[in-house]
């Protein structure tokens, strides 16, 4: 199973971009996804989190901005984000616990990373 996130740049304060995670391989089902990501010389937070059932969470930082959404059908997972701030730039990592069986239990895997810069 591998994840592919794509979809960052650069962006001017104000902009939007939307993020995708595909997920590839053996895949029976995906359970909750979620979406983190890294600034230079901190640690790296959750910005945004679904589960297989539909509810969503995000980081108190990114509410009412970012929308996490999944299309199960396509085993890919986005984050729209809109209304980016500078403090937004940062790396960011889609993560999915995925069954690769029926029998199998759920396992984490992270994407590569995509950078979003957002210029003021």
């Amino acid at each position: 199973v591998q994840l592919q996130a794509s979809g960052g740049g650069l962006v001017q304060a104000g902009g939007s971009l939307r993020l995708s995670c595909a997920a590839s391989g053996r895949i029976f089902s995906i359970n909750d996804m979620g979406w983190y990501r890294q600034a230079p010389g901190k640690q790296r937070e959750m910005v945004a989190a679904s589960s297989s059932g539909g509810s969503t969470n995000y980081a108190d930082s990114v509410k009412g901005r970012f929308t996490i959404s999944r299309d199960n059908g396509k085993n890919t997972g986005y984050l729209q984000m809109n209304s980016l701030k500078s403090e937004d730039t940062a790396v960011y990592y889609c993560n999915a616990n995925i069954r690769a069986r029926a029998w199998s239990n759920g396992k984490s895997y992270w994407g590569q990373g995509t950078l979003v810069t957002v210029s003021s």
